[in-house]
């Protein structure tokens, strides 16, 4: 199984990207919902996080309150690396364990992790390709204020929270340019998903002549 990081900066498309790879035959696996279920009720992640937090991000219900600790991490850069921190962990983890599922399931196959954090985390480097997401910073500030109806201060500020489009962009081994909309990002996604085919085919060779 050839196994492919999928990454990219807020509100550059990476979604669509990722959704275009699973329409192509690829198993595509979502870390923004691997972090939901790491930090269930009664999880040893969301223990961890209210203790670091404080009992005030926890909803009535005992549910992790994701506006209120959202509005804590993006406001203070040291308690967005505590909790990133506590979280990567259990991430990754889960992450693994989905990956070695699927490659007794599909060993043939292409599986993609989609994480926007992977390069600061340091989990790209698990995988065999990494494929990093981007678009123009004028493109990516409205995507950003039109998805989470915020002031272009507001958007700049959860940008600007975020390693650059730049920086993350010198570790890819294939760029995908959201910038000029779906069909030119699914013409290049499309094209990517080819070079991949030919990456697992090679891995596959070699993996039968050792």
């Amino acid at each position: 199984m050839l196994r492919v990081g999928l990454t990219g900066s807020i509100g550059v498309g990476k979604s669509f990207v990722s959704g275009v790879l699973a329409e192509l035959g690829c198993r595509v696996l979502d870390a923004d919902e691997i972090a939901r279920e790491v930090v269930a009720p009664g999880s040893p992640a969301l223990r961890q996080v209210a203790g670091a937090f404080g009992a005030e991000i926890l909803q009535s219900d005992g549910t992790l309150d994701r506006s209120k600790l959202g509005a804590l991490v993006f406001a203070d850069p040291d308690k967005r690396v505590s909790l990133n921190s506590i979280l990567h962990p259990y991430i990754i983890a889960q992450q693994d364990r989905q990956l070695r599922k699927w490659e007794i399931e599909v060993p043939d196959g292409i599986a993609v992790v989609d994480a926007a954090l992977m390069i600061e985390s340091g989990g790209y480097k698990r995988f065999d390709k990494l494929i990093v997401v981007h678009c123009r910073d004028e493109v990516q500030v409205q995507r950003v204020m039109a998805r989470n109806n915020l002031s272009r201060e507001e958007a700049e500020k959860r940008i600007g929270a975020q390693m650059s489009q730049a920086e993350k962009k010198r570790f890819a081994d294939y760029l995908i340019d959201t910038s000029d909309g779906f069909e030119a990002a699914r013409t290049r996604t499309s094209e990517v998903y080819a070079m991949l085919l030919t990456e697992l085919r090679r891995k596959s060779i070699e993996a039968r002549s050792v």
